[in-house]
C-alpha cells in the first residue's frame, strides 16, 4: 500500500512539473501601435528584437531577402476602413507586413494573409499590395526595432520602420469628408441639436459654405459666449470678408479669454484682428 502511495504522489510531482511554465522575459517582446489618422484607426502588432552589438540589415537581416518586419510571428497591420498607399486603394482588414530590403530601395508587401508564422508560408499570389521605398540614415542609433505614425494629418500619416541607423517610411492616405459630411447632415437635422459649434468649425476648416458655417456658429452662440465659439465665429466672418464684424468679435473673444486666462487665445485674437483692421481700410478704399 506504502508502495502505491508514493508511485502515485511521484506520478502526481512528475505531472505537475511537466505542466508548470516559468515565465522569462522574451527577447523580442510583442508590442501593438495604435493611430487615429482622419476616421480610420491603424493598429500593427509586431514583435521588437535588438541589435545586441549585431550588424542588423546584411547580417540579422539579410539584404534582398523576404523578411517579416520584426521577429516571430509575421507582422500584422490592420485598419478599420479602407486606405490608400502609393496611391493604390486599399480594403478595411488585417494584412501581414513583410518586407525586402535592399540597399538602395525596399519592397513592401502587404499580404492579403494576416496571420502567418515568419515568411516560411508566405505565397506571392497572395500580396494585395507591393510597393517601393527608399531607404534613409537615421542620426539616433536605435537598439530595438521599432515601428511608429509620424507626421499626422487630417487626411494622411507616415508609417516608419526605424532600426540600428535605417529608417524606412511610407505614407498611409484616408478620405473622411464623405463621412463627416454625413454625419453632419444626420446630427443636424435632430430637433435641438447640440453639435453647432463642431459643424461650423468643420465647414471653416475645410472651406465650405462659409454663411451655414456663420449660422451654426450663431446658434451655438445662443447658449452663451465663450471665447473659443467667438474666435471661430471671427474667423468665419473674415472668410465672408466682413472684416469689420471679425474685428469686433476677436475684440470679444480677447476680453473674455483674457478673463479666463488664456493667453494663447489672447495673443491669437489680438493679431487676427490686427491683420483684418488692415483689410478694413483696404476695402474701403477699394483695394484688395
Amino acid at each position: 500500500m506504502k508502495k502505491l502511495v508514493s508511485s502515485v504522489c511521484a506520478s502526481l510531482l512528475i505531472v505537475s512539473a511537466v505542466s508548470a511554465q516559468i515565465d522569462t522575459p522574451r527577447p523580442s517582446p510583442q508590442s501593438t501601435v495604435t493611430q487615429k489618422v482622419g476616421l480610420t484607426e491603424f493598429s500593427v502588432t509586431y514583435s521588437r528584437p535588438s541589435a545586441k552589438d549585431r550588424k542588423v540589415f546584411g547580417d540579422v537581416v539579410e539584404m534582398d531577402k523576404l523578411w517579416r518586419t520584426g521577429a516571430n510571428m509575421a507582422t500584422v497591420f490592420k485598419a478599420d476602413s479602407e486606405f490608400m498607399i502609393d496611391g493604390q486603394t486599399v480594403p478595411a482588414g488585417e494584412y501581414a507586413l513583410f518586407a525586402i530590403p535592399g540597399t538602395a530601395e525596399w519592397t513592401m508587401i502587404l499580404s492579403k494573409t494576416a496571420k502567418q508564422s515568419g515568411t516560411s508560408n508566405y505565397k506571392q499570389e497572395e500580396d494585395q499590395l507591393r510597393f517601393k521605398v527608399k531607404p534613409q540614415v537615421y542620426p539616433a542609433k536605435t537598439e530595438t526595432f521599432t515601428i511608429q505614425f509620424a507626421n499626422l494629418k487630417d487626411d494622411a500619416g507616415s508609417v516608419q520602420l526605424i532600426w540600428e541607423n535605417t529608417l524606412v517610411a511610407f505614407d498611409v492616405n484616408v478620405k473622411f469628408d464623405d463621412r463627416v459630411m454625413k454625419q453632419i447632415d444626420e446630427v443636424m437635422a435632430g430637433p435641438g441639436s447640440g453639435a453647432y459649434y463642431n459643424a461650423a468649425s468643420y465647414y471653416y476648416k475645410n472651406n465650405k459654405d462659409m454663411k451655414k458655417a456663420l449660422e451654426w456658429v450663431n446658434k451655438s452662440l445662443e447658449s452663451g459666449e465663450r471665447y473659443w465659439v467667438l474666435s471661430l465665429k471671427a474667423q468665419i466672418q473674415a472668410g465672408l470678408q466682413d472684416y469689420s464684424g471679425a474685428v469686433m468679435t476677436a475684440a470679444k473673444a480677447k476680453d473674455l479669454a483674457s478673463k479666463e486666462g488664456d493667453d494663447a487665445y489672447v495673443k491669437m485674437n489680438e493679431e487676427r484682428a490686427a491683420d483684418w483692421s488692415t483689410k478694413v481700410g483696404a476695402k474701403k478704399s477699394g483695394k484688395k
